[in-house]
């Protein structure tokens, strides 16, 4: 997954300068069409954490084995000092500074704080196409016209490289640092 993580983070938030990853497989045994237990050979989850240029560190925990509990199938939460988001693969909400309630811990009696409260859906006058329909057609388009294309080889060798540093941090159990590329 880091492959795709690279460009969500470098089209969102900066570039990437380390990394720490780790890699775990959760469901040892899998069970094929027919049934058939076997033992599972690749790793079903990846966590990792990233030091982008600009100072931003972000997180991400892709898994397979994760069951959804959450607004979307894939959410990414930004928290920043005036506020946060929560964006999903369709909506997003936001919580401002001044809308956050101070959380007090008293393990000897519920939350008063109905946590969800606070948060406004950010609306949006956009209806979005299918990403990967558009992204095809910006494809074709460059093919035909020979317009710009973001997507290009380069792109997608940043995406290998940070897969293989995940590997390598995985595997040495460190930091490592992202040296640039193109």
């Amino acid at each position: 997954m880091l492959c795709h993580w690279q460009y969500v983070i470098q089209n969102l938030f900066g570039d990437v300068k380390s990394l720490t990853c780790l890699g775990a497989t959760h469901i040892p045994t899998r069970w094929d069409e027919a049934g058939k237990p076997y033992v599972c050979t690749a790793d079903d989850s990846a966590y990792a954490t990233f030091e982008l240029t600009n100072g931003v560190v972000c997180h991400f925990n892709s898994s397979w084995a994760v069951r959804v509990r959450r607004d979307d199938l894939l959410t990414l939460q930004v928290d920043g000092t005036h506020g946060s988001a929560v964006a999903g693969l369709r909506d997003c909400t936001a919580q401002h500074l001044s809308a956050t309630p101070r959380c007090v811990w008293n393990p000897d009696i519920d939350s008063p704080i109905k946590y969800f409260e606070g948060w406004n859906r950010v609306p949006t006058n956009d209806v979005f196409d299918n990403a990967f329909k558009v992204q095809w057609e910006l494809w074709l388009k460059h093919v035909v016209k020979d317009t710009p294309f973001t997507w290009n080889l380069l792109q997608g060798a940043k995406g290998v490289q940070l897969a293989e540093l995940g590997l390598k941090s995985w595997a040495e159990r460190r930091w490592v640092d992202v040296p640039a590329i193109g």
